[in-house]
């Protein structure tokens, strides 16, 4: 996980704090991005819709609006997430790229245009296969909040 540990620290005590196990568990696990979300996530988007990867082993169930930001409710929303291979979620994790509603991916300025380039991205570049409906919200305060435009 790429969170600071006292960050973490903090999401555990949250968990913790739950009283109804089964919902304890499923918080735990969308935590480390297994479980109920991941499948769910998965059945909507079987694959990293930037790269086109769709072995599972290699992909990551990333948080639009980050967990330690979300209510309980969006935790496990499979809308407040994408299937995204490794070195694509940590950039978006980090807010180093975003999304608008129309599927265009933007690009911060914090990352150098030679490392976008070796990425195959460029700014403005459309992905048509990025599931945005229902994703609005999320990627609205992704934009936002996260973004290090």
């Amino acid at each position: 996980d790429s969170d600071h540990p006292i960050k973490i620290e903090k999401d555990i005590q949250i968990i913790e704090n739950i009283e109804n196990d089964k919902t304890k568990n499923e918080f735990r696990q969308a935590r480390v991005g297994q479980g109920k979300y991941r499948k769910e996530l998965l059945e909507l988007c079987p694959f990293c819709p930037i790269t086109n990867i769709s072995d599972d082993r290699l992909l990551t169930a990333s948080h639009i609006k980050p967990w330690s930001k979300s209510n309980h409710s969006e935790k496990i929303d499979p809308y407040n997430g994408f299937m995204f291979t490794p070195t694509i979620d940590r950039l978006f994790d980090r807010g180093y790229i975003s999304f608008t509603n129309e599927k265009k991916i933007m690009l911060s300025p914090f990352i150098s245009k030679m490392t976008y380039s070796k990425l195959n991205l460029k700014e403005g570049k459309i992905f048509h296969l990025l599931p945005i409906e229902g994703r609005e919200r999320y990627l609205k305060h992704h934009r936002e909040f996260e973004f290090e435009g």
